[in-house]
């Protein structure tokens, strides 16, 4: 029989690794002892040497409103979001703000060179020297009519003259304003402002870049949007349309800050369904705190007017792994199992309720710290 060394320190290797596995070093006496806690094949379950190393508790029955729990993303509510448009036709000089600034009501954001400037002062000072000749004219026609040089219908058109110079002067000095000249001080630069308070999202020039309504490829140079109120735009399945209203309360739970939940009202329910997965959406008003950045996912919790049974727990008892919720469930064979569950709000005694995943009088684990290292090798 041919004898395989290779094969031999295979399996010996092999004998090793799962002694190691099976024992740990204790450093009170010096001695291995079996670990309280072996893999299995099923990432969801944990063998346990010991199971009553591990108290459980039934999860109790609270009665607490129905709920509708749907994701969502963060959006500019359109209403606080303006568009900034330089009216002069023109190049970029000078950026003061970029994409992102926080800016203020009234802050200069760019400055544009605009030969429409130059043209609407030559316009302004025409119509200037238009009035004052035909304001002197109409001064001598008046004159010669008292002494009955002229007549009357000469002295009407003098005067309908000085009127429509008068309208002229107007007009002129009304595009001045428009471009945001000062025609006593005239410059072919022209200043672009803020026209409200909040945060540039977006930009569509740079320096030495065209501006304007008809020079550059959109008009529209920045957009600014107040982000104090924000839209929270959600995805509900036609089934559950009928447990949503308007101004119904929605609890909103931040993957980025799980510690701060927020409240908000629905505004808006979407009267057309996307034809592909059935859903409509749903508008949610939030007041930001300052947390809230457009394009953010949310877990959107609408509070219903009806109760239902909800099973509460211990917090201890909920494990946060990987952005989701756990608790362990007693199995067969000295095992626990991770059940992926839903929280919900705290009650006072340190409980937490569970919307889904668990029922009420379902035990689960107590204290999930002793297990969360065998989680977390998983």
């Amino acid at each position: 029989m041919t004898f395989s060394f290779s094969k031999f320190f295979l399996g010996l290797a092999a004998i090793l690794v799962v002694a190691g596995c099976q024992k740990k070093f204790d450093p009170a006496n010096g001695e291995a002892k079996p670990a309280p806690t072996i893999e299995t094949g099923d990432a969801g379950l944990v063998s346990v040497a010991h199971p009553g190393e591990y108290p459980t508790v039934a999860a109790e029955e609270v009665d607490i409103p129905d709920t509708l729990s749907v994701t969502g993303a963060v959006f500019p509510d359109i209403a606080r979001e303006v568009p900034v448009i330089s009216l002069a036709n023109g190049r970029v000089v000078d950026i003061k703000t970029r994409l992102d600034d926080n800016v203020r009501k009234g802050q200069l954001l760019f400055t544009v060179q605009s030969a429409d400037v130059t043209n609407a002062f030559d316009a302004y000072l025409k119509a200037v020297n238009d009035e004052q000749m035909n304001d002197k004219a109409y001064l001598r026609a008046q004159d010669l009519y008292k002494h009955g040089a002229i007549s009357q219908a000469m002295l009407e058109q003098a005067e309908d003259a000085e009127n429509d110079a008068k309208a002229d002067l107007v007009a002129a000095e009304e595009q001045l304003k428009v471009l945001g000249v000062n025609k006593s001080h005239p410059t072919n630069l022209v200043n672009v402002y803020a026209p409200i308070s909040g945060v540039i999202i977006g930009q569509n020039v740079t320096d030495a870049a065209a501006a304007g309504v008809t020079l550059s490829g959109t008009a529209t140079a920045f957009t600014i949007a107040d982000l104090s109120n924000v839209w929270i735009l959600c995805d509900v399945y036609e089934n559950d349309l009928a447990k949503v209203h308007i101004g119904q309360e929605a609890k909103i739970q931040l993957a980025a800050y799980p510690g701060r939940p927020l409240s908000g009202r629905v505004s808006d329910i979407g009267p057309v369904l996307d034809p592909a997965i059935r859903t409509a959406k749903v508008r949610i008003e939030v007041a930001n705190p300052g947390i809230l950045r457009l394009g953010m996912f949310v877990t959107a919790t609408l509070v219903g007017q009806h109760a239902v049974a909800r099973a509460v727990v211990p917090s201890t008892a909920i494990l946060h792994l990987h952005d989701r919720n756990w608790v362990f469930v007693p199995a067969p064979n000295n095992q626990f199992r991770r059940v992926a569950v839903m929280s919900g709000d705290m009650l006072p005694g340190n409980r937490q309720i569970v919307l889904s995943g668990i029922a009420p009088g379902q035990p689960v684990v107590r204290d999930v710290v002793a297990l969360e290292a065998t989680v977390e090798a998983q």
